[in-house]
């Protein structure tokens, strides 16, 4: 087993994460603007203006939840839970595509 350096480690971890960014991009940016779609469609239907509704979506599809805008019918209700369900998703596949490329990364010291 080869000592590798924290600098060769990282340029590794990096080359393999864009990598597989470039493949599930498409997967990736579909998420995004459904966040989007939804962020909207909730806005619109609560009266919200169209940064309010983005910050909304971006807010609870990231799982924070500051609390400053709730949506009150269900319908909004609803596709809030859809559109939360999305970020976890989102953040799922960052989550697994980082791991993926870190583990290609060390797997190449250890040959």
């Amino acid at each position: 087993m080869t000592k590798m350096g924290s600098r060769t480690l990282r340029r590794k971890f990096l080359a393999g994460l864009f990598n597989a960014l470039r493949v599930v991009w498409p997967i990736l940016s579909g998420i995004v603007v459904l966040i989007i779609a939804l962020g909207l469609v909730i806005g619109l239907l609560e009266g919200w203006s169209i940064q309010e509704a983005i910050y909304f979506a971006f807010v609870t599809g990231l799982t924070i939840g500051y609390g400053d805008f709730a949506p009150k019918f269900l319908l909004t209700r609803v596709l809030a839970i859809a559109l939360g369900m999305c970020g976890v998703l989102l953040t799922a596949l960052v989550a697994a595509v980082a791991v993926k490329a870190l583990a290609g990364a060390t797997d190449d010291s250890e040959k």
